[in-house]
């Protein structure tokens, strides 16, 4: 927990000194009636996001969310989305305590992105959420958009090959060897196709 930033937007030292800031999580549990134990503690400050955002002028923390879904269901967006929220809401609800407390002014959210691993993605709130995190420029966005997905479908692709390799090939590192018929099938079942693989 420390390591998320809680140095930019509250009072000197809070996140650095482990037992202080054990204290003060467990403070925050108790005055929102949060049951706890010692392993939740331990769970709730090693957890971190994949990154935080500052607005200093503004006095926002917004945690950002990177995630590839597969994207097999109509929900799939929305239910991975519900899933990194309720990662994090005891996080910002702590943060936002703490601030309240110390009375900094400092509000913390979280912004998701989402992307499916077939390169699948909810357009226009891609969009919102970029233009939400101060970048203005329509053409910026859109760029970033267009790169997000070709590099999730390139991710996909690499990671099809090297599994396609490891099922095919007789090398010491192969785990398992599946019969074709079964991998064809999966990938059929999650409509993944790959290219041929080139050595």
């Amino acid at each position: 927990m420390e390591y998320v930033g809680l140095h930019e937007i509250l009072s000197p030292g809070t996140g650095q000194n482990r037992s202080k800031l054990r204290k003060d999580i467990e403070e925050y549990h108790t005055a929102y009636a949060i049951d706890f134990d010692d392993t939740d503690i331990d769970t709730f400050t090693a957890r971190r996001p994949e990154g935080p955002a500052f607005d200093k002028e503004k006095k926002l923390c917004v945690f950002l969310e990177y995630t590839r879904a597969m994207d097999m269901n109509e929900d799939w967006a929305e239910k991975k989305e519900q899933d990194k929220n309720d990662r994090y809401s005891s996080h910002l609800g702590f943060i936002n305590h703490l601030s309240h407390r110390g009375k900094s002014g400092w509000k913390a959210s979280q912004t998701n992105f989402t992307t499916g691993v077939r390169g699948s993605l909810h357009t226009s709130q891609f969009l919102m959420r970029l233009e939400s995190l101060g970048v203005k420029n329509k053409n910026t966005r859109e760029a970033i958009r267009n790169r997000t997905v070709q590099k999730t479908l390139f991710m996909s692709d690499m990671i099809l090959k090297f599994f396609s390799f490891a099922l095919n090939s007789k090398t010491n590192w192969t785990l398992q060897n599946l019969p074709t018929e079964i991998v064809n099938k999966n990938m059929e079942r999650f409509n993944l196709h790959l290219q041929p693989l080139r050595l």
